[in-house]
């Protein structure tokens, strides 16, 4: 089992690094089949994977992407009015196929999978975006290398027992720091790049710590919906991980965070 986890992990990273340097519409059309992926999981646990509520799901989904593409929605209320009166006329003719929560989780979906992970892509389009984008990832899969390895050593105070019993509060410290001191050191070699002063590197770093926090809130509210419908993991895609919601559910939290600092900062 490790060594399935440790081969799919890198070649997870390679895909990431391979898609992410890319950028523009590769970068795009692989954050939509991952996206896809996911909500095709996510909607697996309401079974309504491949029904018409779910298809309308699918179609949100990619018309947000190539949204981000060629700009052709009025604006994006208009798209989360549209896409939840599409559902609500599905559920209502053909009443009683669909329950409400069915419906509900079609429509959350898009927001919770699509629209979140396409932060990915926004912060890459960014005009440092190159070098910027990086950040996601360090807040998220850096803080997870971090958590466990401190976890590991020191970790004796339970997080979230009753969620992931292997979770500690040490853990999740060290997963902070982690992906401060990295955020710090990677800010550091690419300061210039990313036309940062030295000052706006440390905050970075403090934001990097806050980030890490929420990319645990994203993992555990992936392992509350496991838990509340007694799934063990999302999918098999990638061996030893489970599925794409397994492995993107923190970086599902902090990807339209770290765009919406790259907004803000640059």
């Amino acid at each position: 089992m490790f060594k399935a986890r440790l081969l799919s992990g890198i070649v997870l990273v390679a895909a990431a690094i391979a898609l992410v340097t890319a950028g523009g519409d590769i970068l795009l059309l692989g954050l939509m089949l991952v996206s896809l992926i996911g909500q095709f999981e996510l909607y697996r646990i309401f079974h309504i994977e491949r029904t018409l509520v779910g298809a309308i799901g699918y179609l949100g989904t990619v018309l947000y992407y190539l949204s981000l593409r060629v700009s052709f929605l009025p604006g994006f209320e208009i798209f989360v009015l549209g896409l939840l009166v599409l559902l609500m006329a599905a559920y209502v003719f053909s009443f009683p196929k669909y329950k409400a929560d069915q419906v509900f989780a079609g429509f959350a979906g898009v927001f919770y999978v699509s629209v979140m992970l396409a932060g990915i892509y926004q912060a890459r389009e960014l005009p440092t975006g190159a070098y910027f984008v990086w950040l996601i990832f360090l807040c998220s899969w850096g803080c997870d290398t971090c958590a466990y390895c401190v976890g590991v050593l020191i970790g004796k105070h339970k997080m979230a027992p009753k969620l992931s019993p292997k979770k500690s509060i040490e853990g999740a410290a060290g997963g902070c720091v982690g992906a401060a001191l990295l955020t710090l050191l990677y800010g550091g070699l690419f300061q210039r790049q990313m036309g940062l002063s030295e000052g706006e590197v440390a905050l970075l770093a403090g934001i990097a710590a806050v980030g890490a926090l929420i990319s645990m809130v994203g993992d555990l509210a992936a392992s509350a919906i496991k838990r509340n419908y007694e799934v063990k993991d999302y999918g098999k895609l990638i061996p030893g991980h489970g599925g794409v919601l397994d492995r993107f559910d923190s970086v599902i939290f902090t990807a339209p965070i770290i765009y919406y600092l790259g907004r803000f900062l640059m």
